[in-house]
């Protein structure tokens, strides 16, 4: 069966996947190594919009699916999401829990049942998008204003319960459901960049600036460290910084050499299940052994370690006994997906 992927829509999936790689990478050698590097200010640029850009992506595809009936909606917004969730949730807590090296396995147990309510480590994204897929389905009728609205009055509370799930919700809905409304016009954006290139560059290289000035300013309020942290101010960022990604993402189409990041975008669903274990290997090993004196340089090797690892891993378990590791097995299937008359299937959310 021949997919239909949307070129520019795998490049934005791919910056911000490298990007939330690269954040992990970094911060981990930094600590790990006493200092910080290059990739530290590329990882502050990029706060205000990483994770705004990739929930605007994620909801961009709902409405061609938010109408199907509640069977086949669960299994492939919820029970798809699960199974990915809770495959790598065993693999991480095996590494991370150290029974197999003498650690305490009542301590492990009750922190693998505290990864049902409580999402495990990295794999919170994973966790929290089926909900936002249900919440959207069960208020579909409700005016997209005042869900909006409601969306953007949740991210100025700045909900702080301590539990991950309404913390997170109340930071991110927005930019989902921006993303799910707004579809047509993140699509007419994007055509308009590819049309207008030269208009493109300049409208990006001010954004740079703008973006820049809040991410790196000071803020003079107690609690919002910089000025894009502010209330409102970081609403205005994220949508900012998602707005240049998609335009990016749409100008790298017509660039050559870039079908890299198209691959990394059309499989960022392995590269975010699976980066943390080459990263923490290779980040250990470069600590351990005293590989490299400089954090960028080991920032560096670590993050392309991070998002080629589980490229490799996946192409090499894709046809084999191990390809559930990336592949949901047809037992874990609500329903047992059926082809399109035109024999084509569109792109998830990752």
């Amino acid at each position: 069966m021949q997919e239909r992927r949307i070129a520019w829509v795998d490049n934005a999936k791919g910056i911000c996947v490298i990007l939330v790689v690269m954040m992990h990478s970094a911060l981990g050698v930094g600590d790990a190594m006493g200092g910080e590097g290059l990739l530290h200010w590329i990882v502050a640029f990029a706060k205000p919009f990483r994770m705004p850009d990739f929930f605007v992506i994620a909801g961009l595809f709902l409405s061609r699916t938010i109408d199907r009936d509640w069977r086949t909606f669960l299994d492939r917004k919820v029970v798809h999401f699960a199974y990915f969730y809770f495959l790598w949730l065993f693999i991480q807590w095996i590494f991370k829990s150290r029974v197999w090296a003498g650690g305490d396995p009542l301590a492990a147990l009750r922190q693998l049942a505290l990864a049902c309510i409580e999402p495990f480590g990295t794999l919170w994204f994973i966790y929290l998008l089926p909900i936002f897929f249900v919440s959207t389905k069960l208020l579909r009728n409700v005016s997209p204003a005042i869900m909006l609205s409601a969306a953007g009055l949740m991210e100025t509370a700045r909900v702080a319960s301590g539990w991950t799930v309404p913390d997170e919700f109340a930071a991110r809905y927005f930019y989902f459901l921006f993303g799910y409304v707004f579809a047509p016009h993140v699509f007419a954006l994007a055509d308009a960049a590819r049309r207008t290139p030269g208009e493109a560059l300049l409208l990006l290289v001010l954004w740079a600036a703008a973006n820049a000035t809040l991410a790196f300013s000071p803020s003079p309020f107690a609690g919002f460290p910089t000025l894009a942290a502010l209330p409102l101010v970081s609403l205005a960022a994220g949508l900012a910084g998602a707005a240049a990604v998609v335009v990016l993402a749409a100008l790298a189409c017509d660039l050559a050499g870039m079908g890299w990041l198209r691959y990394c975008g059309a499989n960022s669903l392995a590269i975010y299940l699976g980066f943390f274990l080459p990263m923490a290997a290779a980040r250990k090993a470069i600590v351990d052994f005293d590989l490299m004196a400089s954090v960028s340089s080991a920032s560096a090797t670590v993050t392309f370690i991070g998002v080629v690892g589980p490229l490799l891993l996946h192409r090499s378990t894709r046809r084999g006994t191990f390809r559930f590791i990336f592949q949901r097995p047809a037992f874990f299937r609500l329903r047992t997906p059926a082809p399109r008359a035109d024999g084509v299937t569109r792109q998830n959310a990752l």
